[in-house]
């Protein structure tokens, strides 16, 4: 542990070094060209230092059968977005190498698992398959380990998550029958992370041919002491050792990380950048992660299930090529199934495993680049970051004793967060053409603070369209605590809600700081939430803030995952018991799934008997990305398999992902590639009105309708109505599915703030059902028109949303 920390260190002062990074970047000359073309959010992922895992595709022309082999493809690409990555799916279309395929392009490759007309690509195929497309002679492929590697490497993707190697055939020494991907792990420096080689493959000869390739070969922990086997695919026990045991994905981006740093290191010392190829040190890794402990097959039965089908490839005369599908194909046969389950649940773990090695090695190669963080800039320009404010003139406010106000009836609650923002933007020197700041020095900049976090931003749009409003968060006792104290008053928020902690390390105000360049996009942000994250015991909850909810007992309490998961938990709760309706924020993939949280079901907002009508939260407005980890969240957490979740699917007259040729219609097809409308579809249960943010393809609207719902029989809704459940059904009415495209589209000069438009939609919908709106759809077209202003506007939330008050 003590030498990855090590590494990790160093890399993060090395990879500062532009010298240095350069060469890991390598795609530039060869992005776009006639035999390869890299997806433009693989090359900004890649160019920005965001994580970035390669996925193959041979899994999908060759493994799965379709349409199996569409939907793996779809659930590893959610797997990799809902950890924090950017899939990079590879393979050859109409003769050319793609690195990140769109949507369209995998489902049009991997269909060819139905006709069998994709070729295998390996590293020997590539030159033939590109150049018969030089010629016309366009075929699809779907790339191998090997095949994978050398097209990330060119690509600059560094990770790469599969499901298992190829290796050395029993008899190999022989008949010299090895795979190429171990050849290529000996020469191609891809941290390749999967579940070892086929168990039927000479596993002893496969680690001692990586050996000789120079290949560093570890296996994860997984929770397990001392030293651990290398995995044997579909059984996470071979009675082989594992040459290095990992101990987990900090471990591994620190050995990927130390590679880096020795390769370039020598090019540095020795050769020119443009002379990589020749360098000694260009080897790949080989990390395998077990199959998850519920799918292993014991490694007793699998290896008499081995030798049958062994013994039955011999005898029918199957080799070379043939061999390895003939085997498998007895195998699946033979553990009745078994083997299928069992490979399905390893690829989805490595890839998951996969993604997060490739998210410590971001953060490691990085160590001043981008927070994966939403923060929300609000208007208080009256406040300067050198004001200072007496504090004798807010001493009323800072005190955790409770209210100094009496509280009058609200119509909503807002709890979250509150921060300080700073937003430094560069102010390059005149006639100076650089529009980013430089590295390592001081930068002239205009230099502004504004109030913000993801609840107030909320709060000030529910205010500003007419509602009454008690916003709830926490501050030190600090100058930025102070200063926003003071913020909120001039905005005319209550400061009542607002608990003040004595000034301590754990207890800083919020604060973001953006730096930005000449154009004013990001280039660097920071960001101190800490005190959102502190346990309910040091924020007095039933002493503070449960007493509010008694007395004003608002309609709605909207509540935004910047809390931890206990207080998330508590705030959810304490509404429910005061008869509140619940708005949950997401606020960003990581924090979305705190709704779901697995520590124990206690701690859990939404437990498996929080379905409807019992339901804890009533309203939640994700976006696409938040949507899909939300999805993955509640699968993983048991919720959508409980009886309660299944009660409600079956009820609402539709299948669990409901009817593909249905929801396109009622949709698009882009969107149910993506999942959007299912994923939307199986969250019903436990949270029955969903609005996922599109951006320009505008807002999704999906609900639970209660039986004798005026829509159900509603010539205007019909088009709207997914399903209709039994009449007899005396909690469920059917389920509404609606697509309102964007209000308008903006050009890019006119989108001055990204920030605090999906809060602002989110403030408005509420406050328009409070003042009288009786369905969600009839609001939507107002907050699609908040939202707008408020991108067309600086410094968070546009003050004009006032005038739309009256509609």
């Amino acid at each position: 542990m003590l030498a990855s920390q090590a590494a990790a260190r160093h890399c993060c002062r090395r990879a500062r070094s532009p010298a240095l990074a350069l060469p890991s970047r390598r795609l530039h000359g060869l992005a776009q060209s006639k035999f390869l073309q890299v997806s433009e959010e693989v090359r900004d992922a890649v160019a920005t230092g965001k994580p970035v895992v390669a996925l193959e595709s041979t899994i999908y022309t060759h493994g799965f059968p379709y349409p199996e082999s569409v939907a793996l493809a779809s659930l590893l690409e959610t797997v990799v977005r809902a950890n924090g990555g950017v899939p990079a799916t590879i393979g050859i279309l109409n003769g050319i190498a793609k690195v990140g395929l769109s949507a369209e392009e995998l489902i049009e490759l991997a269909s060819t698992a139905e006709s069998k007309s994709a070729l295998k690509v390996s590293r020997r195929d590539l030159g033939y398959i590109c150049g018969l497309g030089l010629t016309g002679k366009r075929l699809h492929g779907g790339t191998t380990v090997s095949g994978t590697m050398i097209l990330a490497h060119l690509a600059g993707v560094r990770v790469f998550g599969t499901g298992g190697l190829g290796g050395v055939h029993r008899g190999g020494e022989n008949s010299m029958d090895i795979s190429a991907d171990l050849t290529e792990l000996g020469r191609t420096p891809v941290a390749v992370v999967s579940s070892g080689c086929k168990s039927f493959l000479d596993i002893p000869r496969t680690l001692e041919y990586l050996e000789t390739e120079g290949v560093c070969v570890g296996t994860f922990a997984d929770g397990r002491k001392g030293q651990v086997d290398f995995p044997a695919f579909f059984t996470r026990d071979s009675g082989i050792k594992s040459p290095k045991v990992i101990q987990d994905e900090a471990e591994a981006a620190a050995i990927i990380c130390e590679l880096i740093l020795l390769l370039y290191s020598t090019a540095m010392a020795n050769v020119s950048l443009d002379a990589q190829s020749k360098l000694p040190v260009s080897s790949g890794m080989h990390f395998a992660n077990p199959v998850p402990v519920e799918q292993s097959i014991p490694k007793h039965e699998m290896d008499e299930i081995i030798e049958e089908a062994i013994r039955l490839a011999e005898v029918e005369g199957h080799q070379g090529s043939d061999n390895t599908p003939f085997v498998l194909s007895k195998i699946k046969q033979l553990s009745g199934g078994k083997s299928v389950a069992a490979n399905r649940a390893l690829v989805e773990a490595n890839v998951q495993r996969a993604t997060r090695v490739a998210v410590e090695l971001a953060k490691l190669e990085q160590s001043n680049g981008r927070l994966n963080e939403r923060h929300m800039p609000a208007i208080s320009g009256d406040v300067r970051a050198d004001q200072s404010i007496p504090k004798a003139e807010l001493k009323p406010n800072l005190t955790t004793e409770g209210p100094t106000e009496i509280l009058d009836k609200v119509d909503v609650l807002v709890a979250g967060s509150l921060a300080v923002d700073l937003s430094c933007d560069y102010a390059p020197p005149a006639g100076e053409q650089n529009i980013r700041p430089v590295s390592d020095t001081s930068n002239p900049a205009t230099v502004t603070q504004s109030l913000g976090g993801v609840g107030h931003n909320v709060a000030i749009a529910t205010k500003y369209l007419g509602s009454s409003v008690l916003f709830c968060s926490v501050v030190g006792d600090d100058l930025s605590g102070r200063a926003a104290l003071s913020a909120l008053q001039k905005e005319g928020l209550s400061t009542t809600g607002v608990q003040v902690l004595p000034a301590s390390n754990d207890a800083r105000t919020a604060q973001y700081v953006a730096v930005n360049d000449g154009k004013k996009d990001l280039v660097m942000a920071m960001a101190d939430m800490g005190i959102m994250e502190m346990p309910e015991q040091k924020l007095d909850f039933e002493g503070f803030w449960e007493p509010m909810l008694s007395r004003t007992k608002p309609e709605w309490v909207i509540v935004d995952a910047n809390w931890s998961p206990e207080v998330l938990s508590k705030w959810v709760a304490a509404a429910k018991k005061h008869g509140a309706r619940v708005a949950f924020e997401p606020v960003s993939n990581a924090k979305s799934r705190r709704l779901f949280s697995k520590s124990t079901e206690a701690n859990a907002a939404i437990s498996p008997t929080a379905a409807v009508p019992n339901n804890a939260i009533s309203l939640a407005t994700p976006n696409k990305y938040e949507l899909t980890t939300m999805y993955t969240a509640a699968r993983e957490s048991g919720l959508l398999d409980s009886e309660s979740w299944w009660r409600i699917i079956d009820a609402m007259g539709m299948s669990s992902t409901g009817s593909r040729d249905r929801l396109v219609a009622m949709t698009s097809n882009p969107l149910v590639d993506q999942g959007i409308p299912q994923q939307s579809i199986q969250l019903l249960p436990f949270i029955p009105c969903i609005i996922t943010k599109l951006g320009s393809q505008g807002v999704l609207v999906t609900q639970l309708l209660r039986p004798r719902d005026p829509r159900l029989t509603s010539p205007d809704s019909a088009p709207y109505i997914l399903s209709r459940a039994a009449a007899s059904d005396q909690y469920i009415g059917g389920a509404y599915l609606r697509l309102f495209p964007p209000a308008a589209v903006l050009a890019d000069e006119e989108i001055v703030s990204v920030n605090g438009a999906g809060d602002t939609l989110l403030g408005a919908v509420i406050s328009g059902l409070v003042q009288g709106s009786k369905t969600v759809e009839d609001v939507i077209p107002l907050a699609q028109e908040a939202s707008l202003r408020t991108l067309k506007s600086s410094g968070g939330v546009s003050s004009d949303i006032v005038s739309l008050r009256r509609s």
